[in-house]
């Protein structure tokens, strides 16, 4: 049986489609990254929704930088929804943005800087003045467009420690930001990391977030494809239909631990 070498100090864990999935609210999630930068105790953030895990069976490097991280974390409420149906419940949905902005709002407070890195230019320049709006008293240690080569990584990450910044938060598609995060996170030296996906796209206006009712019926997504149904539609069928067949798999036979299919290994989270 493979260990778990995540923090003990979460309190309770959920293993669903073979991914340890912390069973934490959002408060409760709050606290443990605050706890982890005061500690200067490097916490690595990965969420997950319904595509995710399906094309977490499909692609083993998004696997395997998904489940290297401190805390896993229920971004889709389709996940919630399997706890359930599942006898292994997750208290709440924890969504990636919301936890964003709570934690732009705690370092604001709290005088701790942030990174940002991701999204285009022109987006990621209009998301850092939004942000500069909302977040009056918030120090950006720095920020830069997530349109990079794999061989420039290195550079970035010691651009990012470099800066000082305490929170890193990564505003790019899967599975690009989960891979920098393993490769990378502890070379950038910040104590948080985050990846976030399109939120700097929704904080820059760019695209529209679904209204809370659509988000508390689990139709986010639906929200999404009709923005971009050429792009989007056909994608979001597709991964929904076979994450409700995956979900049916798992009530007659749950799924080994990714670890143990693709283990983490010392040679792939850069030390």
């Amino acid at each position: 049986m493979t260990s778990d070498p995540r923090p003990q100090n979460v309190t309770k864990r959920q293993t669903l489609f073979g991914v340890r999935i912390d069973a934490l609210t959002m408060d409760e999630t709050v606290t443990r990254c605050l706890a982890a930068v005061r500690a200067g105790e490097r916490l690595e953030i990965g969420v997950v929704n319904a595509a995710k895990l399906v094309n977490m069976w499909r692609d083993p490097a998004l696997a395997q930088a998904v489940s290297g991280c401190d805390l896993v974390l229920a971004d889709g409420q389709a996940v919630v929804w399997a706890g359930r149906l599942l006898r292994r419940p997750l208290p709440e949905r924890v969504a990636g943005i919301d936890l964003f902005t709570r934690l732009l709002g705690e370092a604001e407070t709290a005088g701790l800087s942030v990174y940002l890195l991701g999204a285009k230019q022109p987006v990621l320049d209009e998301m850092v003045r939004r942000v500069a709006v909302r977040f009056p008293g918030l120090r950006v240690a720095g920020s830069r467009h997530g349109y990079f080569d794999d061989a420039d990584q290195p550079a970035i990450a010691d651009a990012i420690a470099e800066s000082g910044a305490h929170m890193l938060f990564l505003g790019m598609t899967s599975p690009k930001k989960e891979i920098f995060t393993a490769g990378y996170g502890e070379r950038s030296k910040v104590a948080l990391v985050h990846g976030v996906g399109g939120s700097f796209d929704v904080l820059a206006g760019v695209t529209r977030r679904a209204p809370e009712r659509w988000q508390r019926l689990g139709f986010e997504w639906l929200y999404r494809a009709l923005q971009e149904p050429r792009r989007l539609g056909r994608r979001y069928l597709t991964t929904n239909i076979s994450f409700a067949l995956m979900t049916g798999r798992e009530l007659i036979r749950p799924r080994p631990l990714i670890t143990q299919v693709t283990p983490v290994t010392t040679a792939s989270r850069e030390s």
